[in-house]
């Protein structure tokens, strides 16, 4: 054992490619993972409805999805001129009804063609405490500020939490068989009900993923809970708030995902991309020296080099974006 760490074990399950399509749903740290994975250029749909943080909403959210369920227009509700629904995040709103329905069912239309042939879908749960819309006594995935009064607010048991997970798996092999699915607990401290409150909250999330991970081979669970709070258990991993991972600490994370789902292939490849993307964000003070120029010409060949040994990169635009640059 590391004297100054307790390092989280992890051993290598999958062998996840560039070529392998992924979908991602689930609470703020799924942006943290599925950012790192779209600039490292894998075919993965980060959140396609938005951030979710229960069990129940993400199960709501895949079923819309996989189904093609488009939205309708008395699914909406409209607050001070602006439309929204409780089944999405609140990037969504819009000052038209008809703009809503028209970019939101666009949206379910592009997610629902990734979905049938993905490879991987990654979930990270959030919490355990949902909210139910006391009028239709629906399970909402945002109140968008909407009065506690319309809501009844509760904690789902391990066993209703179990249900909904094997709920999804279900769904989701019924799209397609040899899918896999990787859980994993949010690190980001839900500090509304306490330290304890919060802990019971992860407890029950930890404990479903479990019982379903021993009970199906095509589920695996990833730590990053366990790395956030036994790994990196110092306030110097933490944002400014206390309670959301630093950018070094999701770094960490990082690493450990790749270490666990990637082959040295894989890795390999991400390290050939990071030099590439590191120097697209060069900006010239003088675009036109001569110093620059080599340098573009450079990074164009490197580009090149790299879609000549790996064609399945999409690497066309991130061509097109040094090219462009004067």
């Amino acid at each position: 054992m590391n004297s100054f760490r307790t390092e989280i074990s992890i051993q290598q399950e999958l062998n996840i490619t560039h070529q392998n399509k992924m979908m991602m749903f689930g609470s703020c740290f799924t942006e943290n993972i599925g950012q790192k994975l779209i600039n490292h250029l894998f075919p993965v749909s980060c959140n396609p409805l938005g951030i979710l943080f229960n069990p129940i909403s993400i199960q709501q959210a895949i079923h819309r999805i996989s189904h093609n369920q488009k939205v309708k227009a008395e699914e909406l509700f409209e607050s001070d001129g602006v439309w929204n629904s409780f089944d999405f995040h609140s990037q969504f709103a819009r000052l038209s009804k008809d703009e809503y329905l028209s970019n939101i069912n666009s949206i379910i239309e592009t997610a629902h063609h990734h979905l049938i042939s993905c490879d991987y879908i990654f979930i990270t749960l959030g919490t355990s405490w949902i909210y139910e819309e006391i009028e239709s006594n629906k399970v909402v995935a945002n109140c968008h500020k909407v009065s506690p009064d319309h809501f009844n607010r509760r904690r789902i048991s391990v066993s209703e939490c179990s249900n909904v997970l094997v709920s999804i798996l279900q769904e989701l092999k019924a799209i397609k068989e040899d899918i896999k699915i990787i859980f994993t607990v949010s690190p980001i401290r839900h500090w509304k009900d306490g330290a304890h409150g919060n802990q019971l909250s992860k407890s029950i999330l930890l404990l479903s993923i479990d019982n379903i991970c021993n009970n199906y081979s095509d589920c695996y669970y990833f730590p990053s809970y366990e790395i956030m709070m036994d790994d990196l258990r110092d306030y110097r991993f933490y944002a400014d708030d206390m309670l959301h991972p630093s950018e070094q600490a999701q770094n960490y994370i990082w690493k450990r995902f790749e270490e666990c789902y990637f082959s040295d292939n894989t890795q390999q490849i991400n390290r050939k991309i990071e030099q590439i993307m590191s120097a697209l964000q060069h900006r010239p003070f003088n675009p036109e020296s001569k110093g620059y120029q080599q340098f573009k010409e450079k990074t164009i060949g490197s580009i090149k080099q790299l879609q000549e040994e790996y064609p399945f990169l999409p690497l066309e635009k991130v061509l097109s974006a040094i090219t462009q640059i004067n």
